[in-house]
């Protein structure tokens, strides 16, 4: 374009231009080399957001919990408010369906640590094991299961029916 008519044009002009006919109605931005979609980095840090750490997952958990013949198999699990505001932290024995609900001010990781441990204290002595989802909200387990002297399990991922009894309690 230098040589042709004398001058150049900075490649954010160009850029300006697709958007604003994008904006109209113009279909120009189907033309670039990604559509105009945004870049997400896919480094280790990415893969491995919201992962957590040391757990041990329900195929490692007796067998004797899944036939529900002993009362001290929890599963626990939160339950979010309206409009994302509060939560609740529930415990479900397996065998008795003893429950246990505290509500809570929201679903950070130390608070509904907390909260597990002020619910299960008291029952402490015939607690087993504790199950739960993959929610972040449970990236303290270890400190769960020092406090009560328990093991700690997760459910696989997007397998829901493995813990089906907290998930559909009424």
């Amino acid at each position: 374009m230098k040589l042709d008519i004398g001058y150049t044009i900075a490649h954010e002009t160009i850029y300006y231009y697709i958007y604003a006919n994008k904006a109209n109605g113009g279909k120009l931005y189907k033309y670039l080399r990604h559509k105009n979609k945004k870049y997400h980095k896919r480094s280790n840090d990415y893969k491995a957001r919201g992962i957590i750490i040391d757990r041990v997952m329900i195929d490692k958990r007796p067998k004797i919990v899944e036939k529900k013949q002993r009362i001290g198999d929890l599963e626990i699990d939160t339950v979010i408010g309206k409009n994302h505001v509060g939560a609740l932290v529930t415990v479900v024995d397996r065998k008795s369906k003893f429950t246990l609900i505290k509500n809570v001010e929201s679903k950070q990781a130390n608070v509904v640590t907390q909260a597990l441990i002020e619910m299960i204290t008291p029952i402490k002595g015939i607690t087993h094991t504790i199950t739960s989802d993959n929610g972040k909200e449970f990236a303290y387990h270890k400190e769960v299961s020092q406090a009560l002297d328990t093991k700690f399990y997760f459910a696989n991922p997007y397998h829901s029916w493995e813990r089906g009894l907290n998930e559909h309690m009424p």
